[in-house]
């Protein structure tokens, strides 16, 4: 059985049919205090699936975390999250003295709840395998990377995959070596959360498409000064392709003021430019688990 919460159905929907599995709405009140009452069915079978997406992390993770606990009061015996979206991933060390490590204890909290963790292009990098995030679980990191390299190299010809930073290099990577298509790698220096600068690689775009491909875009500002670097240098044009579009703010507004042509995303979080479905990925890898 997939349980899922009423603002994913969409893509939940899409997901038990790929499975050929009951889908079931978990029903939830919110209090006037901010507290939430869930409601799942009273009688679950031994295996089921919980989908929740962790994109706005602090305000799912507690109902999160209650309706994994429900299910196994209610007969579940095996509980996998597929989260989509996982948060928290990129706090995987102290930078300073002092900083709680997000990625560790999330992944903790998550191994006391669930027997597998399934999630697409979490931000690892200084640990190898999603299971060290998850100590004693499965911990399943699938790629959209191909999914979205063949989707570009059939709507732009001849494109030239550019990462916007050093982190996206296994993304552009696989997703670049899987079609056939060009790719390069810029150099980025963060100042702040929404200051950026980013430095093209020596790669000659005059004239050529440019696809910026990245795992995550939240404020956009990587995708705007690596798409300014690029039209610059004259590129004919240029697009985005992500994994994850949170797009917070006026991030879309500003990536499309840099002259960016077309913006396009999986459904691994819902946004207006979703056009890449996880769908199969997610299904094929949980009938394998």
């Amino acid at each position: 059985m997939l349980l899922a919460f009423d603002d994913e159905l969409e893509l939940a929907t899409a997901l038990a049919q790929a499975l050929g599995q009951p889908l079931v709405r978990i029903e939830r009140h919110r209090f006037p205090d901010g507290e939430t009452r869930l409601r799942l069915p009273p009688q679950l079978p031994p295996q089921v699936t919980l989908l929740r997406g962790l994109q706005q992390p602090d305000a799912k993770l507690t109902p999160l975390l209650l309706a994994a606990a429900g299910a196994r009061e209610l007969g579940a015996q095996r509980v996998t999250l597929v989260s989509p979206y996982l948060a928290y991933m990129r706090q995987d060390m102290a930078f300073t003295p002092g900083e709680v490590v997000s990625q560790r204890h999330l992944g903790r909290l998550l191994a006391g709840v669930f027997d597998a963790v399934v999630t697409v292009d979490p931000h690892l990098h200084r640990v190898s395998t999603l299971d060290e995030v998850v100590p004693g679980r499965r911990g399943l990191a699938l790629s959209a990377a191909p999914l979205l390299g063949r989707f570009i190299a059939g709507e732009v010809r001849d494109a030239v995959l550019i990462g916007p930073d050093e982190e996206s290099q296994p993304w552009v990577r696989n997703a670049a070596q899987a079609h056939g298509l060009a790719h390069a790698i810029c150099r980025k220096q963060r100042h702040g959360d929404r200051e950026v600068e980013v430095a093209l690689p020596d790669v000659d775009v005059q004239g050529r498409a440019v696809v910026l491909l990245d795992d995550v875009a939240s404020t956009g500002r990587t995708l705007v000064s690596a798409a300014r670097g690029a039209l610059a240098r004259g590129a004919a044009s240029v697009d985005v392709a992500v994994t994850h579009a949170l797009f917070v703010g006026d991030a879309v507004a500003q990536v499309r003021a840099a002259g960016v042509r077309h913006i396009w995303s999986t459904d691994c979080v819902r946004h207006a430019s979703n056009a890449v479905s996880v769908v199969p990925l997610l299904a094929a890898a949980l009938r394998e688990a």
